[in-house]
């Protein structure tokens, strides 16, 4: 099969790759649609330890069975594979499991190729009128719709909200806020070309950081990015009994202003992925139209995926979500 392999900091090689074996309880999978995720990227600039080269990346995608029983049918793939008899997999916090592993790191390869394993448990089955783009939005968006499941369970109440980063984590995340109630929510986004996207395209509020007044005040506030200054932005424009929900992974410390926290009581919750459970109820509002049209993706081949990094890194695509296409 043909691959997209992550060789070393900036290199991507698009090759043949040995086919993979489905093994008891997994099927193998002909991807239709996968799409770049800002961990993707973490990786290829060399700054994410467990992804060491050389290495398939990819773990938003979609597709469909290629033999045995379920032959045909078009899925979604649920990347993160769990031991489901842990505390955490009996609870319902499957997604906290200590043997948890993902598609994208050793020893699983990932879904920048033509096909790949999953076992039946992580496939949910998509609607004729689905498109394999739209479905493949279940894993980011499952990551938005989770935080925001904690975050509105922290406040007990409705509110207003604050995304922080207009990529597809931020823009899911917003999605869900309107989805699941919230439906006075702001984006922040320092890309003008993005920014403009968002609000022409996408149908968001949304301003530059400069733009957001110093006062201004959130009941949630959604980190989507992960650095010190978004995490020092949330910690400052959380109400007090507010909650910040944090999902992104961009660096590991800095920015939280603790003592401002601590007086007024703001909860802060590290949110990592999604639980079965919510990726299986992202994939229904998908399939249901409760995200809204899905439309602000950008499909490339899989053989022009180096170039599709360049352009995110260097900010010239303006769509949140640049899906690569295998079968292309």
């Amino acid at each position: 099969m043909k691959a997209l392999i992550y060789d070393g900091p900036e290199q991507l090689g698009f090759r043949d790759a040995p086919d993979p074996v489905a093994g008891p309880g997994e099927h193998l999978i002909r991807i239709e649609a996968v799409g770049i995720c800002g961990s993707d990227m973490h990786a290829y600039l060399g700054h994410d330890e467990r992804r060491p080269a050389p290495l398939i990346l990819g773990h938003e995608a979609a597709g469909v069975i290629v033999g045995g029983d379920r032959a045909g049918e078009r899925v979604t793939l649920n990347p993160l594979v769990t031991c489901g008899a842990c505390t955490a997999c009996t609870s319902g916090r499957d997604n906290l499991c200590p043997d948890r592993m993902i598609i994208s790191m050793p020893p699983r390869e990932g879904a920048f190729a033509q096909y790949v394993t999953m076992r039946a448990e992580n496939l949910v089955t998509i609607p004729d009128n689905v498109s394999f783009a739209k479905a493949s939005l279940a894993e980011p968006i499952g990551c938005g719709w989770h935080t925001v499941r904690l975050a509105r369970q922290a406040l007990g109440r409705d509110g207003t909200a604050l995304v922080i980063g207009g990529g597809a984590i931020g823009l899911g995340a917003a999605l869900s806020l309107t989805a699941q109630g919230i439906t006075d929510v702001t984006v922040l986004e320092p890309n003008p070309l993005r920014r403009a996207y968002l609000v022409d395209h996408c149908g968001q509020n949304a301003i530059s950081p400069d733009d957001l007044r110093e006062t201004a005040l959130f009941d949630i506030v959604i980190d989507g990015v992960g650095y010190a200054a978004t995490r020092a932005t949330a910690s400052a424009h959380a109400r007090p009994g507010g909650v910040i929900g944090h999902i992104g992974l961009g660096e590991a410390k800095g920015g939280l202003d603790i003592r401002r926290m601590t007086l007024q009581e703001i909860t802060f919750i590290g949110t990592y992925t999604y639980t079965a459970q919510d990726f299986r109820d992202t994939a229904a509002a998908i399939f249901d139209g409760r995200l809204g049209p899905l439309d602000w993706t950008e499909a490339r081949p899989l053989g022009d995926g180096a170039a599709a990094f360049d352009d995110i890194r260097a900010g010239r695509s303006a769509a949140p979500k640049i899906i690569l296409e295998p079968q292309s």
